[in-house]
């Protein structure tokens, strides 16, 4: 069983910009809904505005010939810094540090006459942390009766000296860096340099700091570029979801397993969500995936630059819907089509390396996922999406039904039962009904559900109270050896029935049934081949399934469905073996029951595994069980697996599953 074990505390340089990026963060994000509602002021009713209306977009003169105020600039210059510093401050010390460091904040507006998004993001912090301090020097030293005296003069004398602090110190130095950085961006994009930033931005993001880029500089340099501008191409640096839904894309079309099956889901949270993390597992899988998104990247930045498009306020969360939402009204066509090339490119980057790298070295999207968490620091809040909701599971009675569960049911699933039932016996727990089923006959039942790592996903909405397992080797995966010891802990303890008597197959279930029914039987002579001609997977299976359909066990449609459930899922079972068959809806493709084996001495590549030993299997009422059960029997088993590698004969090999049945 696996053991705890003490997580070591991360203090590297990236833990340390994903922290501080983080913190940025928890100031702007919980004021979006300001920044969009100035968007939506600006956007509307600016002199360039879908509205134009003098009195609240702040352009031409009053009737007294007062220039207009509007809306628009005060919100910028006021509202939302002051709103930024406040949460600064709270987050540090409660609503005693926001009010201090809005008092701060208002010095650096003051003193540096533009908006001051940074220097709110310094002095709000300041202010709560410089408040929390003071009060500590006299914490518990007050004289009842002046509590409230003491603490109301001691912040406005404090929020004071900041905001003077502000004015003279904070804000020179901030308007400093705004300048340089604002020269900067323009010097980038006078030189058709910034599409460059995607290269840091990209693989920023996928490591989670990405907000420290975001929040610490691109927007407030944003803000400052549509206050002058009236739009701003920064905005849409980091937030453009085309990158992302690119990479999607070229998982729903090449990828595979459960990581193909997650993509569309994945897809609709990212692009109309706009909750872009939920790609980082995919990039994390593969990791060369990244320049995909760097390339979307890229060219949605250039396509920005080009036709001069930008949006008029952030777009958060980064959604498709956030993003029209604050375009600029002459940006339209430029900002939809910096989305849709993006999403062309990185697909198209996404999906040649998707086809010419290696599955074989894929990482389970579970794992990937976990290491995206550890990245973050945190659970992911949409990991459900692509693993489940997943977490211990805690057994609160004896386990009394396992089912190892595959697509048809009719292969993987009974030799991964096969192994299991015995490898439980053997522990001696006879009680233990172990059985298998397709997942489509799966009911929530069990105590116990082992799948292929690929299928799990399947099967847990149907089977949402059981211990789900995932294994990646059919015939000798160290899982388990944990699923067994799971056994003796639940069923040794109090309260746990040792009755040997055996639980009757839970619905949809199969128990193995005798080896000649009907007249015919499941494997016969001329369906043994001991040197197969195939030199691939796919030829493999079109040899053992031609065996099948020579005997007249399917029809043509059923090898189609044996093709069909090997790119869904792998049937390599581990031990040089491979047993082909096909989807569950295929069964009407059988016209009766027939197992079909072939040897390839010299083995061949099986999606980077090498396979000896083909078995083709068509079930119908489970009459094929009895065979795979002493193939299970067999191929785990070295020495036999080696008799059998050294068999001269058809007679020998059956021979073989003869004695083993007996």
């Amino acid at each position: 069983m696996a053991t705890a074990s003490v997580a070591k505390q991360r203090t590297s340089v990236r833990v340390g910009v994903q922290k501080f990026g983080t913190f940025l963060s928890g100031m702007i994000m919980p004021n979006i809904g300001a920044f969009i509602a100035w968007g939506i002021i600006t956007a509307l009713f600016i002199k360039t505005g879908w509205l134009p209306v003098p009195e609240l977009g702040g352009f031409g003169n009053s009737a007294a010939g007062t220039p207009n105020v509007g809306l628009v600039g005060p919100m910028i210059t006021y509202l939302l810094p002051l709103l930024i510093a406040y949460t600064g401050g709270k987050k540090v010390y409660d609503v005693r540090g926001g009010v201090v460091g809005a008092i701060g904040t208002m010095g650096v507006i003051v003193g540096a006459g533009i908006p001051m998004f940074i220097g709110a993001m310094i002095m709000g912090p300041l202010g709560g942390w410089t408040m929390k301090k003071i009060d500590a020097i006299w914490h518990g030293k007050i004289r009842a009766g002046f509590e409230m005296l003491v603490n109301n003069f001691s912040a406005g004398i404090w929020g004071a000296i900041l905001a003077l602090f502000g004015f003279f110190g904070i804000s020179p130095v901030v308007q400093s860096f705004s300048t340089a950085a604002g020269n900067f961006v323009q010097f980038l994009v006078h030189n058709g340099l910034l599409p460059l930033t995607s290269i840091f931005i990209e693989p920023a993001k996928v490591l989670f700091l990405n907000n420290a880029i975001n929040h610490g500089v691109l927007t407030p340099l944003g803000i400052q570029q549509s206050l002058e501008q009236g739009k701003s191409i920064l905005f849409l640096l980091e937030a453009n979801p085309g990158p992302g839904a690119g990479l999607l894309l070229a998982y729903i079309f090449f990828g595979r397993g459960v990581a193909k099956a997650s993509a569309p889901g994945a897809l609709i949270i990212q692009f109309l969500g706009g909750i872009h993390e939920i790609y980082f597992p995919y990039v994390l899988m593969r990791p060369l995936l990244i320049l995909g998104t760097i390339a979307g990247g890229m060219t949605g930045i250039a396509t920005l630059a080009i036709t001069n498009s930008g949006l008029v306020a952030p777009a958060a969360p980064g959604s498709i819907f956030a993003v029209i939402a604050q375009t600029s009204r002459d940006s339209y066509v430029g900002v939809i089509l910096s989305v849709v090339l993006a999403a062309t490119v990185s697909f198209l980057v996404s999906s040649l390396i998707l086809r010419t790298t290696h599955h074989s070295d894929e990482v389970d999207l579970g794992e990937a996922t976990s290491k995206m968490e550890e990245m973050k620091g945190k659970k992911s809040s949409v990991a459900s999406a692509l693993v489940g909701s997943g977490g211990t599971a805690v057994l609160t009675k004896p386990i009394q039904n396992i089912v190892f569960a595959c697509d048809a049911g009719m292969g993987s699933s009974a030799m991964g039962a096969t192994v299991l039932r015995n490898k439980i016996k053997a522990a001696g727990f006879p009680e233990v009904n172990v059985t298998n089923a397709s997942i489509a006959n799966l009911s929530d039942t069990y105590d116990v559900v082992v799948t292929h790592q690929d299928l799990t996903e399947r099967a847990r909405p149907a089977t949402a109270s059981a211990v789900h397992v995932s294994v990646d080797n059919f015939m000798n995966s160290p899982r388990y050896e944990e699923i067994v010891e799971l056994v003796k802990s639940s069923n040794a303890g109090p309260g746990a029935e040792g009755s040997a008597a055996v639980a009757e197959p839970a619905a949809g279930a199969h128990a193995a049934q005798p080896a000649d029914v009907g007249g015919k039987e499941v494997l016969l002579p001329e369906s043994v081949i001991l040197n197969g001609t195939a030199t691939d997977r796919d030829s493999a299976i079109d040899e053992a399934g031609k065996l099948l359909l020579d005997r007249g066990a399917v029809d043509m449609g059923y090898i189609h469905a044996m093709h069909e459930r090997e790119e869904s899922v792998s049937t390599y079972m581990g031990s040089f073996l491979a047993i082909p068959h096909g989807t569950n809806a295929a069964k009407d493709h059988i016209l009766h029951s027939g197992v079909s084996i072939v040897r390839y001495p010299e083995g061949i590549d099986w999606g980077g595994k090498q396979v000896k030993f083909v078995v083709g299997v068509a079930g119908i009422n489970n009459e094929h069980l009895h065979i795979l059960s002493s193939i299970a029997k067999i191929f785990t088993d070295k020495a036999q697996v080696a008799k059998l590698e050294q068999a001269t004969s058809v007679e020998e090999v059956l021979d073989m599953f003869g004695k083993v049945n007996a």
